[in-house]
């Protein structure tokens, strides 16, 4: 079940909903582990055992972790956690990866390849397995107390709305959460919620999903065989695609999380403004960013054990993240792409400090802001390609190695789509985009689609942010009818059964 479904939009979450304001707040967290176990068993019914299974191993070691005085029988429980949830990862996501590529190694001398019965992929699981081991981790150090009942545990690993494609909810973030919510369960932060889901549900069908039929046709054709406009024009519409799809999907588990009392972490933060690629994970898929360096480039050492270690970690981080996204040789060549660049940025930053003349750099801020964005272009090429040798050679055709004239057609909704696309993707460059005060960043927020903590404002004195302040009742007003026409256009494109995947879900 997705999020821009007519199952779930028109009956699984107005149902969930209706049940969950109306339960006494006892019996919240039942309702809504119920809805998450429908939802995972509606789209993954035959993993939704196994899932269960490792919930129930890992919640009693990690009970008799926390339980345990003596600091080696605490680090023996906690990578008897780790080992679970790595090796359920490592199983059901690269297993036919490892055979698939040992198959290969070994025909070359002539062996016969490893008979093998493919593993098929459960859903959410790069997502639910790094939330699980944070909560072990977190336990472990000491960050927040175990949880005393198990299906409080396991409804923070399958609550529903961050369950199949993140963001990426660490322990430490909803532990309180988990156990009293009755300060979050606001009419402010239900509105709020509603409007975040509509902006991500609009930004997925209104947006992404135009760019996607496109793409798709394009990423059909023989590299060798098209022009290099369209496959500039083709990955130009992936980045944007990608964003709006992955985004959206933040935004709808957000506004979902915020409409029951979860706050959820933020995801995105206008990535492609970014002048560098160290600068644009930051802003891209933040909770996996900030997970990775918590949970694994602190731990491998970071950058306290000298210049060439701390390379090498950066290198590690990412190469691992290029292999969390996929079990393909495009997605680790991606990884390390990306590692390659944050190295070189963080190789060259001293030398760019000194290159700085009266507060601007040598480079201009364009620049960089147009060759980190060139990088990325570049580097989504190996990540939508369905294999390597494809993506080298559509590479190859955007820099005019080979290719014919162009054979996918640009039509004035696609010309359209790329311009609305663009001017939300960068309107963070400009001041109102980037303020979060005042109502002109009301506005801009609510396009930005990122953060919306100050939409709070639209329908309460207050911000998150800031002190007591009136907002104008017009504005008030032309927001609202801009989410009910968003909602309207959006199920109008559910309902004609339009084009509608969704990218992160196969990770």
């Amino acid at each position: 079940m997705v999020f821009s479904s007519s199952v779930f939009l028109f009956c699984f979450l107005p149902v969930f909903l209706a049940v969950y304001f109306l339960a006494d707040r006892k019996y919240k967290n039942g309702v809504a582990l119920i809805a998450s176990l429908l939802f995972y068993g509606f789209g993954s019914p035959r993993f939704l055992l196994v899932l269960l299974l490792s919930i129930l191993i890992d919640y009693f070691i990690v009970r008799k972790m926390a339980n345990s005085q003596e600091p080696k029988r605490k680090k023996l429980f906690l990578i008897l956690s780790i080992i679970l949830n790595i090796g359920l990862l490592a199983y059901f996501k690269y297993a036919n990866f490892f055979i698939e590529n040992f198959n290969a190694l070994i025909s070359i001398f002539g062996a016969n390849p490893v008979r093998w019965t493919k593993v098929v992929l459960p859903i959410g699981i790069s997502f639910f397995t790094f939330q699980k081991m944070s909560y072990s981790v977190d336990v472990y150090r000491g960050t927040s107390a175990p949880l005393k009942s198990i299906f409080d545990y396991a409804l923070f690993i399958m609550l529903f709305p961050q369950l199949i494609a993140g963001p990426i909810v660490r322990y430490n973030e909803v532990a309180a959460q988990i156990v009293d919510r009755s300060a979050n369960e606001t009419i402010d932060n239900k509105l709020f919620g509603f409007y975040r889901f509509v902006i991500g549900l609009s930004k997925k069908m209104l947006i992404a999903n135009v760019l996607g039929e496109y793409v798709d046709k394009v990423f059909a054709l023989p590299a060798s065989e098209m022009g290099m406009a369209t496959a500039w024009i083709g990955i130009l519409a992936y980045t944007f695609q990608i964003y709006f799809d992955f985004s959206g999907y933040s935004d709808m588990a957000i506004g979902i999380g915020r409409m029951i009392g979860f706050k959820f972490p933020e995801n995105f933060n206008y990535p492609y403004i970014s002048k560098s690629v160290t600068e644009f994970w930051k802003r891209w898929h933040i909770t996996l960013g900030s997970w990775m360096m918590d949970y694994l480039y602190i731990p491998l050492g970071g950058n306290r054990k000298g210049k060439g270690r701390t390379y090498l970690n950066l290198w590690i981080v990412f190469f691992l993240s290029g292999l969390w996204h996929g079990a393909a040789w495009n997605f680790v060549v991606w990884g390390a792409y990306h590692g390659l660049f944050i190295c070189l940025d963080k190789l060259f930053k001293v030398k760019g400090e000194r290159l700085k003349v009266k507060g601007t750099s040598y480079l201009s801020s364009f620049t960089s802001h147009l060759s980190t964005f060139l990088i990325v272009m570049v580097g989504w090429v190996l990540f939508r390609a369905d294999t390597l040798g494809y993506a080298v050679q559509y590479i190859g055709t955007m820099f005019g190695f080979h290719g014919q004239a162009p054979t996918a057609n640009v039509t004035p909704q696609l010309v359209f789509t790329l311009i609305v696309a663009a001017f939300f993707s960068f309107l963070g460059l400009f001041t109102t985009g980037k303020s979060a005060n005042g109502k002109s960043a009301n506005l801009a927020n609510l396009t930005n689609f990122n953060s919306l903590n100050s939409l709070n404002s639209l329908n309460s004195p207050t911000t998150d942010n800031s002190p007591t302040k009136k907002t104008s009742p017009v504005l008030s007003i032309v927001v609202g009818v801009i989410i009910v026409v968003l909602l309207l256009l959006s199920a109008s494109f559910i309902l004609k059964g339009s084009f509608n995947p969704f990218i992160y879900f196969r990770f």
